[in-house]
């Protein structure tokens, strides 16, 4: 698991990086996601030659095998012949290729173990990418919703000192004043016209007693009299 985790590492540190430099939450995710679908090819391209690795490795031990096969069915050959120092050429030539044999095998075994950790480790790198994505999509609506809420109540926030209320508030004051001068100019509207109809009352009562001075002459008094008062 050694690949593996050097390679969360690195996606790690990557994030990291990201993050310190204050970028969208959402671009730093789909970032590492992208990342770990780059270390998924390179580890799926990895198992691949292995495994390529081991194909040939077997091939090869195969190949061995056979030649050295064929060099002992020829030392057979050169004993019946009677040939002791061909045969014994034949048997050395047989004991090369079974040396190769054993250290192909030998090879094959660690390459074996080679190939089943990195498909371990594959398999994990997948259900991790699959888990990341799910996150990603998590994180990044959960992003959403903070950078929302954050907006809003930033918003709220700035009402109390924003210049639309503070313009509704002026506005309010002007209503105000303006309420406040219609009711003087009606109280002051008001006051002329009691002041209008006092006058007018008051010369009613000049004219009557004009009247009754004329109607006192006309009856012959020379003397006009003032009218007459009561006591309080």
């Amino acid at each position: 698991m050694a690949l593996l985790d050097r390679m969360l590492r690195i996606i790690r540190a990557s994030l990291n990086s990201l993050i310190s430099q204050a970028e969208d939450p959402e671009k730093i995710l789909e970032q590492a996601v992208d990342d770990m679908q780059q270390d998924l090819i390179h580890m799926r391209q990895a198992v691949a030659q292995a495994i390529a690795t081991q194909k040939r490795t077997e091939r090869q031990a195969s190949q061995a095998q056979a030649a050295a096969e064929q060099w002992y069915r020829r030392a057979q050959l050169a004993l019946s012949a009677g040939d002791d120092n061909l045969a014994r050429d034949a048997l050395t030539r047989r004991k090369s290729h079974q040396v190769t044999v054993t250290t192909m095998n030998a090879q094959l075994s660690q390459q074996a173990e080679l190939v089943s950790k990195l498909k371990e480790e594959l398999r994990t790198l997948e259900q991790k990418i699959s888990e990341a994505k799910t996150k990603k999509n998590l994180y990044i609506a959960r992003a959403n919703s903070a950078k929302a809420s954050m907006k809003i109540n930033e918003m709220l926030g700035n009402v109390g000192t924003s210049s639309a209320l503070s313009a509704f508030e002026k506005m309010e004051d002007k209503v105000m004043e303006l309420e406040a001068r219609s009711e003087a100019m009606a109280e002051l509207g008001s006051n002329q016209l009691d002041q209008k109809f006092a006058a007018i009352e008051a010369n009613d009562d000049v004219e009557a007693e004009l009247a009754a001075m004329k109607a006192n002459l006309i009856q012959g008094t020379n003397t006009p009299q003032l009218p007459s008062t009561q006591a309080e």
